[in-house]
This record gives C-alpha cells, sequence and structure tokens, in this order.
C-alpha cells in the first residue's frame, strides 16, 4: 500500500495454488473476507475498495463462493526478498 500499511494477508483459508489460479483467471489479485486487514481497509457503499487513507485498490466483486476483492496490481506492493536469506540468486527471480 502507499502508506505502508498491510491492506491483505493471503492465502488464508485455501492454499497458495488456489489464491493464484482465482487470481490469474480474473485478470487480477483477488481476496478473500478473511484476507483482508479490516483495520485498514474499507469497502465503500458502491463496492469499491479503498485504504482508510483514501487510496483507491479496487473493487468487490461478489460471486458464488462470496466477497472477492479485485485490487489493482499497482496497489499490492508485497514484501520484499531477502535474496541471501531465500537462498535464490538474481536470475532466479
Amino acid at each position: 500500500s502507499v502508506s505502508g500499511k498491510p491492506l491483505f494477508v493471503a492465502p488464508r483459508g485455501r492454499t497458495h495454488d488456489a489464491f493464484l489460479a482465482e487470481s490469474s483467471a480474473h485478470g487480477w489479485p483477488s481476496f478473500r473476507d478473511e484476507e483482508c486487514v479490516w483495520d485498514n481497509l474499507r469497502i465503500l457503499d458502491d463496492g469499491e475498495a479503498v485504504s482508510v487513507d483514501g487510496t483507491h485498490l479496487g473493487h468487490n466483486l461478489p460471486d458464488s463462493k462470496g466477497n472477492r476483492y479485485c485490487i489493482n496490481l499497482v496497489s499490492v506492493a508485497g514484501t520484499p526478498v531477502d535474496e541471501a536469506a531465500a537462498g535464490v540468486t538474481r536470475s532466479e527471480l
């Protein structure tokens, strides 16, 4: 996030492969209710997902499994890889 506050923690309640498969199928990272950090995230009445600091993140697009928060990739920073600790070389990243 722009503020550095965590917005989502995934996967929760599903496997990493399931998270990647769903995100790939829809074309953007897709998070479920249990993966949201609600202290830092809000869903507006029109379904827009925003950080508590007001940054637009994406939208809630519910499906048969429940709420699905489809987030613009530019809103997701992730965690930097510590290459040495991970035991990988630059060519493997």
